[in-house]
């Protein structure tokens, strides 16, 4: 009996003991399962934050150089296959350019006044455009008024080498002076000179869409020993082609001019005459038609009334002689001729004029119209 108790006891002992050891045996398994687990999270957990702070410097890297592309993409030329939009716009022409380029077109086309205008108005904009003054020149130059062209040379000679071709053109026109076509041009009126005779200060030009143009003005001086002065102008006066006229429409306005006392300047008291050297001139066998008119002034100075100088220069028809002015004996002074006024009208509008020296016809502009008688 004690025997049997003793080995259950020991059976018992034992029991405990294996029991005992498998608990502490879990136990040891439960905390290394647990370590492992733990250190597992932890280093996920590091690798994670590794990846964020590499991917976060890599956006910051990457971040400056986004905006440098797309500029270079915007300014560099459209390449095949890429959209319109991507190339950069033309940008329209200025005022000044339309301006300018109306204008050149319009001269071209023979129309100076309305020319003239559009390039002033671009020169208002841009005064300093070595451009536009030359443009401007030109068109004087067209007009034949070349006082005021000249003003336009001088300003771009003295913009010095800056202006470009413009200086140099400038520089030339100042000193080798314009050269005076010999017949109209594009409907505009100009003045036939012996190319070897000095330089004349000739202004003119014609209303847009004239019927009639003066084609040249050649001016003669007759010595004579009983007058002062005796000169004559022959004026050729043509007709636009297929054009239908009237001619009894046509009127011819034709004004001299004197200084006196080397200071005034008034209409002339000399003898004016007027005569058609050709025939008919009605413009239906000739164009142009020539009309004479002459000056002369005697030694013994006369002075007409004023409503005999009116009457002198009153119109010129076609089939009609002009006559001499009426002449009194009262003097005014000393006087010399010093030019000439030609106006043209038909229907009694305007059609062209011209003048010798030019400044006459800033002193005297003309009338777009006149009364019919």
């Amino acid at each position: 009996m004690r025997v049997h108790r003793a080995m259950r006891s020991l059976l018992s002992r034992a029991t405990q003991a294996d029991t005992s050891f498998s608990i502490g045996l879990g136990l040891i398994v439960i905390l290394a399962v647990a370590e492992i687990f733990a250190a597992t999270f932890y280093y996920i957990g590091r690798a994670r934050a590794a990846r964020a702070s590499a991917q976060a410097i890599a956006a910051t890297m990457v971040r400056p150089t986004t905006p440098v592309a797309s500029t270079t993409d915007a300014l560099s030329p459209a390449q095949p296959g890429q959209s319109p939009q991507a190339a950069a716009p033309t940008p329209p022409p200025s005022l000044v350019d339309q301006l300018l380029r109306e204008g050149i077109e319009l001269r071209e086309r023979g129309d100076t006044t309305t020319a003239l205008a559009r390039l002033q108005e671009a020169s208002e904009s841009d005064p300093t455009n070595a451009a536009l003054l030359e443009e401007i020149a030109k068109t004087y130059e067209a007009m034949q008024l070349f006082d005021r062209s000249n003003e336009m040379w001088r300003k771009l000679q003295e913009m010095g080498p800056s202006a470009g071709e413009a200086y140099e053109l400038a520089d030339q026109r100042l000193k080798l002076g314009v050269p005076t076509p010999g017949t109209a041009g594009a409907g505009i009126a100009s003045a036939s000179l012996d190319p070897a005779a000095p330089h004349k200060d000739v202004g003119g030009g014609i209303a847009e869409g004239s019927t009639f143009s003066i084609t040249e003005v050649k001016t003669t001086e007759t010595p004579d020993p009983d007058a002062e002065t005796s000169l004559t102008l022959q004026i050729g006066i043509r007709k636009q082609p297929d054009a239908t006229i009237d001619y009894t429409k046509v009127k011819i306005q034709v004004f001299f001019y004197d200084t006196v006392d080397n200071r005034d300047i008034k209409l002339t008291d000399a003898d004016v005459n007027y005569e058609w050297l050709t025939p008919k001139h009605d413009w239906t066998d000739t164009n142009p038609e020539i009309l004479s008119v002459s000056y002369l002034r005697p030694k013994t100075r006369v002075v007409a009334s004023e409503a005999a100088l009116s009457e002198a220069a009153a119109s010129v028809k076609p089939g009609q002689k002009g006559r001499p002015a009426k002449s009194s004996t009262a003097g005014a002074g000393e006087r010399k001729y010093l030019g000439y006024r030609i106006l043209l009208y038909y229907d009694d509008k305007l059609q062209a004029v011209q003048a010798e020296p030019a400044r006459l016809l800033q002193l005297f502009p003309p009338s777009e119209n006149i009364s019919p008688p």
